[in-house]
């Protein structure tokens, strides 16, 4: 997963998506990825020309800000914060919110899942 250093392009949604959330939450890691190419073909976005090519978003984000709150909490807090971005054109958010914490047992259970060498 990328961090806010590491990846710092795209158009301006999703640099403001990344402004937002970087306020928001301080996350240690934020991916986001730009899967609008993948819906132009929807009618949704046949009838508006097939948008402005920043209307669908995968987001991952690892934030202490997620610790003690159940998934769709945190799923509000990011459409709080895009709100205006939804109202804009921003059709759809496919979120991935964990902690630090969460990242880490994920990597621990990886690891023994992994075949030995």
């Amino acid at each position: 997963m990328a961090t806010q250093a590491q990846k710092v392009s795209g158009g301006p949604v999703e640099q403001s998506i990344r402004s937002k959330l970087t306020a928001l939450l301080a996350p240690t890691a934020l991916d986001i990825q730009n899967d609008s190419w993948k819906h132009r073909h929807h009618a949704p976005m046949r009838e508006i020309g097939g948008g402005d090519g920043e209307t669908h978003f995968a987001v991952q984000v690892v934030s202490t800000e997620f610790e003690g709150k159940p998934t769709m909490a945190r799923h509000r807090m990011i459409y709080a914060a895009l709100a205006e971005e939804m109202q804009e054109g921003l059709h759809a958010l496919s979120l991935t919110t964990r902690t630090p914490k969460e990242m880490e047992k994920l990597a621990a259970q990886a690891e023994a899942e992994a075949p030995a060498a």
